[in-house]
């Protein structure tokens, strides 16, 4: 049985995510902040802070215990942050910060550790249209997730040579609570922006993702792949 480790299990698309590939058979190691919301004989949690290095150090070495290694990473897990510039605390910019890219570093670090023996290994970071979008009120989200793209594609060189694929998702917005609050007029305009005008849906998210995880997709690496006809 394959393993999958997801960040973020606890709701939204993470959750989503977990239940998806238990379904389709994966053993899944998820983890957030709190106790588990989902129950599985094939899935195991841990409550962790993703940016707390030796929690996810001690989270690899069960997971390698249990299950001897890892096939695919999902760094689904992250923070946002809709505020102008000038209002925004450093203290929240430190938080986003934490959990968007660091976090999503030490995943990707200790994970690719144990994906040596896989013969599909996969790693999957998200980030958003926000970036590309240039989206005002969003500049440390948006830069967060920069970042997470250009660690996406230094370590898909980096991990090449262990045959670990190292790619990107970037969802349009998501009924979720990451989005919960958003002015009706700013979500309308976000979407006028997008090629196809309509709210992300769940299934395009894992759609992308099961596009990657692909055992005919090990020669595509390195690569961010936007919804919705952002560009």
């Amino acid at each position: 049985m394959s393993t999958i480790v997801i960040t973020g299990t606890r709701k939204g698309i993470g959750k989503a995510l977990a239940e998806y590939y238990l379904n389709a058979g994966w053993q899944v190691a998820g983890c957030s902040r709190g106790e588990a919301s989902l129950t599985h004989t094939h899935y195991t949690h841990f409550a962790l802070d993703v940016s707390d290095e030796d929690a996810v150090v001690a989270m690899a070495r069960s997971i390698k215990k249990q299950f001897g290694g890892v096939d695919a990473l999902l760094n689904n897990a992250g923070i946002a942050s809709m505020n102008h510039a000038l209002l925004t605390p450093a203290s929240t910019v430190n938080r986003i910060l934490q959990t968007n890219v660091v976090g999503t570093f030490l995943f990707c670090r200790e994970m690719a550790k144990l994906m040596r023996k896989s013969d599909s290994a996969r790693i999957v970071n998200f980030t958003t249209v926000a970036h590309p979008l240039n989206l005002e009120g969003e500049a440390i989200y948006a830069a967060s997730k920069a970042a997470v793209e250009s660690l996406t594609r230094i370590l898909a060189r980096e991990l090449g040579e262990l045959r670990i694929t190292v790619n990107a998702v970037g969802p349009t917005p998501i009924e979720t609570d990451l989005i919960r609050g958003v002015p009706k007029a700013k979500m309308d305009a976000l979407l006028a922006r997008q090629a196809i005008r309509r709210m992300g849906e769940v299934r395009d998210v894992i759609n992308a993702v099961d596009f990657y995880l692909r055992p005919e997709s090990d020669f595509i690496t390195g690569q961010v792949l936007y919804l919705g006809g952002v560009t």
